[in-house]
């Protein structure tokens, strides 16, 4: 009997169109190859907390031609990926009703992450949200799902069930006993946790 359902975000209850680089090249002409660095680089350390974003990405955005301040740059960014799936997120309220505990559990830097919870109303949404910027950890790293977990007192990880469309966070939840759910669909998601309540 699955209890707890950690989902992720971008790709699953976060389902942007259009990417903030795609964005960036048509509309700026800043393109993948200049930011490529930064995302590769710094931004990895805004990731797990050790970095702020806004202090992390400024020395850059002079070079990629961005002379509107970094907090305009954020805003155009967080906005441009703010797409929740409402079906996915009525679908999370009404397991919570059956009992279920539901969280959110992010690869994201505190700037978004707080965007997410608060204009994009997932705070709403989940019981408990977690991200890597606050946890210290990023998935799939083993440390990301153990924080987690040691939260949740009682629940057997047999209990719990992981929900991402990364092949590599799914394999770290699988190694650290979650169930996993490759998510391609709301409908596939129904079916499995019905075929883990049987």
């Amino acid at each position: 009997m699955i209890k707890v359902v950690i989902f992720d975000a971008d790709g699953v209850i976060v389902q942007s169109k259009r990417k903030f680089s795609i964005k960036l090249e048509e509309e700026y002409d800043i393109s993948r190859d200049m930011t490529l660095p930064f995302f590769n680089g710094p931004f990895r350390d805004c990731l797990v907390g050790v970095c702020d974003l806004k202090e992390t990405i400024s020395p850059y955005l002079p070079v990629w031609g961005w002379d509107r301040g970094v907090d305009e740059f954020l805003d155009v960014w967080f906005k441009a990926e703010h797409k929740v799936d409402e079906e996915l997120a009525e679908y999370v309220l009404s397991l919570r009703e059956q009992g279920v505990l539901c969280l959110l559990g992010t690869n994201n830097e505190k700037h978004r992450f707080n965007y997410m919870l608060d204009k994009m109303g997932l705070k709403n949404i989940f019981d408990k949200t977690y991200a890597s910027a606050t946890l210290g950890h990023k998935k799939p790293d083993q440390e990301f799902f153990s924080k987690i977990y040691e939260e949740l007192g009682t629940v057997n990880k047999g209990e719990i069930l992981f929900v991402d469309d990364s092949i590599e966070n799914i394999q770290g939840a699988g190694d650290f006993g979650f169930h996993t759910e490759f998510y391609t669909s709301m409908e596939n998601l129904k079916k499995k946790i019905s075929l883990l309540s049987e």
